[in-house]
């Protein structure tokens, strides 16, 4: 019983460090990731199975969301530094996707799912990069992992919540049935609108900005000014980033070894559970240990995955692989933005993560197409088959991994 109260209290002890910001931001990255993936999960199977759309046009679509949000990632982020401010930038790009989410409901093609999954993410490439400055500049540097660790596990929660909304409407509306209708689609768009809402809220009323003194001129772009260490950070990136396909392949391959919607749905609850479970614990440890460290082993485990997914040939493979996948975002994800920080002054945090998603939001699209033209083809080539997009992410991810080892500099949080 005392070890279990001195867990606890080390816990709390945790929470604790958090200011007023990191929760705000958090509740607002809840919400909104209810009100996400709620749709954006289903909007692959929605496209397959209610319009006909092959996967080089999914692919195509995702690819083109990231790369628009990644030119915004990029402008958004130094004009915060300019501004010296964060928190209405983030208002505008939350509620910008919040806006867009309700024309879901009314799209007949693929074209109008384009266009609003676009506009959707124009609002977060608005938002990211000063949501992710604000959180940095309201901890200590002692404290950035817990405080972007606590952040993924608010977000990944709420993708659970949603998540778990949406599969009780399939089973409600359409059972265990291996294809998506539209009315179940039309719902669930519906339902999605009150968190986002919430999510908007939350930020407004929540956050404050914290006093930055911005520069007299405009700050000028230049990678130079932003260090060697963070260069060869996102050069590695970019490198594991180009194998890194939408998740809407994952969910494709699901579906192409005979889960039905349902079955996909539940998965992904399970996968978030993980996620939110690992990434509070994983972004403290980070503190301790080195966020380099628990990186490269998140993209080892995440080759393994991609591999397991190209060989794949049972639905219960599929389960497990998708355990190991929230293993690994709850591992690297929080871990890898508050590197960012680490690697720069404060001044240009902004302007440090715009670069960080830009780079990985231009390569998305061809991530995501190449992974398209692999699994199904063009024209007349019918491409490699399912398993050639993994085979591609699984070993770029190994590549990544052994330059983070050997190539990447030692830092402080190294």
């Amino acid at each position: 019983m005392s070890q279990l109260t001195a867990e606890n209290s080390q816990k709390q002890s945790y929470l604790n460090k958090l200011p007023r910001n990191v929760w705000a931001v958090g509740f607002t990255s809840f919400f909104m990731d209810v009100s996400s993936e709620m749709v954006i999960n289903i909007i692959p199977l929605f496209l397959a199975n209610v319009l006909g759309v092959q996967t080089n046009i999914i692919g195509l679509i995702e690819g083109i969301a990231e790369t628009t949000a990644s030119i915004l990632k990029l402008f958004s982020g130094w004009l915060s530094d300019r501004l010296g401010g964060r928190k209405w930038l983030a208002v505008l790009g939350y509620g910008l996707s919040a806006f867009s989410k309700p024309f879901f409901y009314f799209a007949g093609s693929w074209e109008l799912i384009a266009g609003v999954r676009w506009t959707d993410r124009i609002g977060k490439g608005i938002r990211t990069a000063p949501r992710d400055a604000l959180l940095a500049d309201s901890v200590c540097p002692e404290n950035r992992g817990l405080a972007f660790g606590f952040h993924r596990a608010m977000d990944t929660a709420g993708a659970m919540l949603g998540l778990m909304i949406a599969a009780f409407i399939v089973w409600l509306a359409q059972a265990s049935n291996i294809n998506l209708n539209k009315d179940t689609f039309q719902t669930i768009v519906l339902i999605s609108l009150v968190p986002a809402f919430l999510a908007v809220l939350s930020l407004i009323v929540g956050a404050k900005e914290v006093p930055l003194h911005p520069s007299a001129a405009l700050p000028k772009f230049s990678l130079t000014r932003l260090g060697r260490p963070f260069i060869i950070y996102l050069t590695i990136v970019a490198i594991f980033t180009l194998g890194n396909s939408s998740d809407a392949f994952l969910v494709l391959r699901a579906q192409n070894l005979g889960l039905s919607v349902l079955g996909i749905l539940l998965m992904l609850v399970m996968f978030n559970l993980i996620y939110t479970l690992v990434s509070t614990p994983a972004g403290s440890l980070s503190d301790r240990f080195g966020r380099r460290r628990l990186i490269t082993a998140g993209w080892l485990i995440y080759a393994l995955i991609y591999l397991g997914f190209a060989f794949a040939g049972q639905i219960w493979q599929v389960w497990l692989l998708y355990v190991a996948y929230g293993l690994y975002y709850g591992l690297a994800y929080g871990s890898a933005n508050a590197l960012v920080a680490d690697l720069v002054p404060a001044e240009l945090r902004g302007t440090a993560y715009g670069t960080y998603n830009a780079v990985i939001g231009l390569l998305a699209f061809p991530a995501s197409f190449i992974a398209g033209l692999l699994w199904q083809g063009a024209g007349n080539w019918k491409g490699f088959g399912p398993s050639a997009p993994f085979l591609l992410g699984g070993c770029l991810a190994l590549l990544a991994a052994v330059l983070m080892v050997f190539w990447m500099p030692k830092t402080r949080s190294s």
